[in-house]
């Protein structure tokens, strides 16, 4: 699982019209292969031909959070900051406007790297982007990233663990902590552990368990369940949303 071995050449350097979003060059040994987890439970909310038509609107992404789509959308790039200095990298593209306002806060001489598996979604984002945001695309799968040990100053992982099988949110944790520098942070917002009287606690949990099957392992443990035991007594800050239905964590790496 581990790539440290990779040289820093590997990964792709900006197109010749500006330091704009780049994919991963398109042969066997780079392509990584669509999960069969992913197309199997979310293949209509991002690789069905119509997914992004249908979910790439604000006010669906927010019906979706239960009206918390900025709450939780302002949180990350608060916790992220007001600029983004040096390296900074998302792991999977999201709907909404999360990253247009996270590459804005990049000062000249920065990047922003966003990492995704899906070809569609990384379209996506790029049709979104302006042509000269300093932002790389990077076709890759989150569990086994190719790119240096100790790259990247902050990393996010957006309403990401949640869709996850357990192998996998291990994997991809355990990644974004290898490629975050030593001192650097990895910031986590997903689902969490309602209060016992949250109303949705007994309305959305059943409605998950169909639609989100791996997003009842996030009522039921702490997100440390599925770090690396280095970093479990490493969550710095861990705040809660909406009676504690959403969740903001900070580790330090």
């Amino acid at each position: 699982m581990q790539s440290s071995a990779l040289e820093t050449e590997t990964l792709p350097g900006p197109l010749p019209r500006g330091p704009m979003n780049t994919l991963l060059p398109d042969s066997d040994d780079t392509i990584p292969p669509i999960p069969r987890y992913l197309s199997k439970y979310y293949w209509c909310f991002y690789e069905h031909p119509r997914a992004v038509w249908v979910f790439e609107r604000r006010w669906l992404v927010n019906l979706i959070l239960w009206g918390k789509y900025l709450t939780m959308r302002d949180a990350a790039l608060s916790e992220m900051g007001p600029s983004l200095p040096g390296r900074t990298l998302q792991v999977a593209c999201v709907y909404g406007d999360l990253t247009t306002r996270m590459a804005a806060r990049v000062p000249p001489g920065s990047q922003l790297d966003v990492v995704d598996v899906l070809p569609a979604q990384l379209n996506n984002l790029q049709a979104k982007l302006p042509e000269s945001a300093p932002v790389q695309l990077l076709r890759m799968n989150s569990a086994m990233l190719r790119i240096p040990d100790a790259l990247y100053d902050r990393v996010l992982l957006f309403f990401l663990l949640h869709e996850m099988p357990r192998e996998v949110r291990e994997a991809t944790l355990r990644e974004a902590l290898r490629v975050a520098k030593p001192g650097g942070k990895l910031v986590i917002v997903d689902f969490a552990k309602p209060v016992s009287w949250h109303p949705l606690k007994y309305i959305w949990h059943p409605v998950l368990r169909v639609l989100e099957p791996f997003a009842p392992d996030l009522w039921s443990h702490p997100v440390e369940t599925w770090l690396p035991e280095s970093h479990r007594d490493r969550i710095v800050s861990r705040t809660g949303y909406f009676g504690n239905f959403y969740q903001k964590v900070v580790i330090e790496v």
